[in-house]
């Protein structure tokens, strides 16, 4: 890995989990992270110590929540293409962007979020959707 390459611009640098949580949840509470990231542990007797131990067990679930600290708390525009395809912590954010007020969310606004990627994943054959009627041509169960 290249020594040269400079982290410090991003806000996930030095911070840690328990104190990234703490600022999210301070800032908006459990119910609007679950609306938005629907994930168990913030819904399911939150707190911050259990859902620090389920989330440095979990990868897809703290990156969720490093993505959500972010491009929703931290206010930043959306990464490169190329930036995109790396974890949170090792995105290199671009010397002029700063974090700006954390965005305005709404239960609305969630439910409209997840339409929408609920969408996108069907489009993309990334959900199955069984009606129980057999597909003839490929011997198992059709998809929508």
């Amino acid at each position: 890995m290249n020594d040269e390459i400079n982290y410090t611009n991003n806000p996930l640098h030095g911070l840690g989990l328990q104190e990234l949580l703490t600022q999210i949840v301070d800032h908006y509470g459990f119910e609007i992270l679950y609306a938005y990231l629907n994930i168990n542990c913030l819904k399911t007797n939150p707190s911050i110590e259990s859902s620090v131990k389920f989330l440095k067990k979990t990868d897809w679930a703290r990156e969720k929540v490093e993505i959500f600290y972010l491009y929703k708390y931290k206010n930043l525009p959306r990464v490169s293409s190329e930036q995109f395809d790396l974890p949170p912590r090792k995105r290199i954010i671009p010397e002029g962007q700063t974090p700006r007020e954390p965005a305005e969310l709404s239960f609305e606004d969630a439910e409209r979020v997840r339409e929408k990627q609920a969408l996108k994943a069907a489009e993309h054959g990334k959900t199955k959707n069984y009606r129980g009627k057999p597909d003839s041509d490929r011997g198992g169960y059709f998809r929508r």
